[in-house]
């Protein structure tokens, strides 16, 4: 195939959601209203667990991280996204197309290894809560938190290197919202076959270590549950599960569906919604969900509310 002249393109036009005005208008107070509820729901979140002493440990201390993660890769697209949406110029510098690709990839792929895990976290909480605070401790919290960040910029960076070394000798224009490397391997007059193998195995991987991870985790949570003798007991436990559960559903079921339907059943329009959710919704329903459904977090809400009214 031909490579053309690489060094031609110094941006790209992506072409969004949709050219009706009407619907933009609709979708733009939509997603700038899911956009600032994320923004203030996870900035919140973070500060709260900083803030309060009984949330400082491992399980809050992963969901500090989840919350960092959501609020990352959600502002790497959110906020080019709504104001493509008003302007007529569309264009992202080829460098700026890079670093937003390479923001979100790192905290995606940090978001998959958080719930992975939380999950390990929520393992140890419940089998053996007396010793809980001896086998999750700081260094090993510490190790777990390295090789989640080390695994999403090792995974980005290698992304990021293998698509924009491409040449983009033809059209510029990315039919998409945000630069991400399935519309931009459409648009590749080089060979693409190396990234698409890459994109397999190492997110394929990912994929199949956290979701692995996640479901060994709750076989034993289970098997712990079962020995406990109070049906009270057994509520608890599996209570303190519950908002973790709905994330991993959430977020893993989305990328599932969108990574790996059958091809046959590929829509562009649906993949746009799809990447739509999962960029700016799901990163607005995570801190809701723990919110909402955590009797811990709701009582730091109460006691900093106590606190601003003093």
């Amino acid at each position: 195939m031909s490579t053309g002249n690489c060094s031609s393109t110094t941006e790209f036009i992506l072409l969004g959601i949709t050219n009706n005005p009407v619907i933009k208008a609709i979708l733009f107070t939509t997603f700038l209203i899911v956009y600032l509820i994320s923004l203030v729901a996870n900035l919140s979140m973070i500060t709260l667990i900083r803030m309060d002493a009984q949330l400082h440990t491992p399980m809050y201390i992963f969901l500090s991280h989840l919350s960092f993660s959501d609020l990352c890769y959600s502002t790497a697209v959110g906020p080019k996204m709504l104001l493509d949406l008003l302007s007529k110029n569309k264009s992202i510098p080829f460098a700026g197309c890079a670093l937003q690709f390479l923001i979100f990839c790192m905290f995606t792929d940090a978001e998959c290894m958080l719930l992975a895990v939380m999950a390990f976290d929520r393992y140890k909480a419940i089998s053996n809560p007396l010793l809980y605070a001896v086998d999750m401790s700081s260094k090993l919290r510490s190790q777990l938190l390295a090789a989640v960040y080390l695994v999403g910029i090792t995974d980005a960076l290698v992304h990021t290197s293998l698509t924009f070394r491409l040449c983009f000798c033809g059209s510029n224009e990315i039919n998409h919202f945000f630069c991400d490397v399935p519309p931009l391997l459409l648009i590749s007059c080089s060979d693409t076959r190396v990234n698409e193998l890459a994109i397999f195995i190492i997110f394929g991987l990912i994929e199949l270590g956290t979701i692995s991870g996640v479901l060994i985790s709750y076989c034993y949570i289970i098997l712990s549950v079962i020995k406990i003798r109070s049906a009270e007991g057994r509520f608890k436990a599996f209570s303190t599960c519950a908002s973790h559960l709905t994330a991993v559903a959430i977020f893993q079921g989305t990328m599932l569906f969108m990574y790996f339907r059958p091809s046959s059943s590929y829509s562009l329009d649906q993949d746009k919604m799809t990447s739509l959710f999962y960029t700016l919704v799901i990163p607005m329903l995570n801190p809701l969900i723990y919110s909402l459904r955590n009797k811990d977090v709701k009582q730091a809400i109460e006691k900093l509310k106590n606190k601003m009214c003093l």
